[in-house]
């Protein structure tokens, strides 16, 4: 048994409507960092200064030592980005939500009280802007308690989103099992929200950007000047605003920094694509946290009825060890190979099961097609078809056949077994009773190695159909 964790499948190719107020095609968001006096810094206790996301060419932590030029460059983004877009925001009267460090929301009373007084979100940016990928799971835990303390401290309540950023494989189940977050933003993923099951508790995921994201103002490849930023925005606007008019509404976040898009070239670009959007109706400007309060009323957390990948052996077999016709080792090969999220619908679990066919033995193969029974024969006649068979003759009519039609059916049964050395098959499901006639006597002139991929192909056919009528 081996599962795969990853979840490749999300979604898939329909996924649910938003239905976001007011009807709206697109929800634009906008986050902004606060992280400045939360990064490393031997002043906050850490091993060497800051390298991340300045403007410093080449920058690399300097081990034991401060680096000017980089806490001037935080410092910037304190002193005179925030104000900056405190402004933009402001007089657009746009909601914003923060990704709040707590140590530099301590280090900030200033801006602090700008962000409550303008009805921003806080969330929590956690306690310090370090990296966390080698961080043991015990310590990043006591950090995240620690963070939702100094914020609480800092803004009178606790944080109810988190995005850590810099995050180790543990950080979304660490903040999880913390609980008492209406979400968490440390994925990539999708263009909407999901709910997540970590714990045996649901918990929302409202995915993030590092596209969307003046990040890659200083990092390579990204964006030279606001109007290359500016661009980008507004292709991917125009982009997920004509999938929502054509009734498929997506959520565009937006990343900012302080000392990043606070600086007045780039700044501009921000102002030009906010300016654009404005020019929109159908449009919706949320914190995020209106975003997670918008998908739990909507779309609240609803409980598969059944959860392929994570079955046991017995009740796995027992479910679909019947999907390829009395061969139930194909479950069991499937069960015990890789099998993740993306196995959970009628297509993946379809695709697992007909891996384990495929790269079975020709032999192997061959018992499969014997284990059919003949279409509308002496097991049909005796109501000794398994229930999936019987179902599928029904559904073309093979249950009730003249005497002629029977007649007919035996015949090409006994020709086709005597030539072949296995039953017709074909999905009766896709056919009615004269094109099931009509391939029997196509198919009959085959040679052995056409018929039996034919037959393979039409077994492969018939598990799918009988997936996709118990499963998603």
């Amino acid at each position: 048994m081996n599962r795969y964790p990853r979840d490749m499948h999300g979604y898939g190719q329909t996924p649910p409507h938003a239905n976001w107020p007011g009807g709206a095609h697109v929800a634009v968001q906008f986050v902004l960092n606060y992280e400045e006096g939360g990064e490393n810094n031997i002043l906050h206790g850490d091993d060497a200064s800051e390298a991340f996301l300045v403007d410093v060419l080449g920058a690399a932590p300097w081990p034991d030592q401060r680096h000017a030029n980089v806490e001037s460059m935080y410092e910037y983004g304190a002193r005179a980005g925030f104000w900056r877009l405190h402004r933009l925001f402001t007089e657009a009267n746009l909601p914003l939500t923060i990704y709040g460090v707590a140590t530099a929301l301590m280090r900030a009373p200033a801006q602090l009280a700008a962000m409550q007084e303008a009805g921003w979100e806080i969330a929590s940016h956690g306690l310090k802007w370090v990296q966390h990928k080698d961080m043991p799971a015990a310590e990043e835990s006591a950090q995240i308690a620690e963070a939702v303390r100094l914020h609480t401290i800092a803004t009178g309540s606790r944080p109810l989103g988190w995005y850590t950023g810099r995050s180790s494989l543990n950080t979304v189940d660490l903040v999880a099992d913390h609980g008492g977050f209406a979400y968490i933003s440390d994925t990539y993923d999708d263009d909407l929200p999901y709910w997540k099951v970590i714990g045996g508790k649901p918990q929302l995921i409202i995915p993030y950007t590092l596209s969307a994201n003046d990040m890659r103002f200083v990092t390579a490849p990204g964006f030279d000047n606001g109007e290359e930023y500016f661009t980008f925005l507004k292709d991917s606007f125009d982009c997920l605003y004509a999938e929502g008019q054509a009734g498929s509404p997506k959520m565009m976040s937006i990343g900012l920094h302080c000392r990043l898009i606070g600086q007045p070239g780039r700044y501009q670009g921000l102002k030009k694509f906010i300016d654009y959007i404005t020019g929109f109706d159908k449009v919706w400007i949320p914190t995020r946290l209106d975003i997670a309060r918008h998908w739990a009323k909507e779309h609240p957390y609803k409980a598969p009825e059944v959860i392929p990948s994570q079955l046991d052996r017995a009740e796995f077999i027992a479910r679909y060890g019947s999907i390829f016709e009395h061969s139930p080792w194909i479950a069991e090969r499937a069960w015990e190979a890789e099998m993740g999220p993306a196995n959970d619908t009628a297509i993946g679990l379809h695709f697992a099961l007909r891996t384990q066919f495929r790269m079975a033995t020709p032999e192997e193969r061959l018992a499969v097609l014997k284990a059919h029974p003949d279409l509308a024969g002496k097991l049909a006649a005796a109501k000794h078809l398994t229930a999936e068979s019987t179902a599928e003759q029904a559904s073309a009519g093979l249950d009730a056949l003249t005497d002629d039609e029977r007649n007919k059916f035996t015949t090409l049964n006994n020709a086709y077994v005597e030539k072949f050395g296995f039953p017709f098959i074909i999905a009766v499901r896709d056919h009615s009773k004269q094109s099931i006639l009509e391939n029997f006597e196509k198919r009959i002139a085959n040679t052995a190695a056409e018929e039996f991929a034919t037959a393979c192909a039409q077994v492969e056919r018939i598990a799918l159909l009988r997936l996709q009528a118990i499963l998603p």
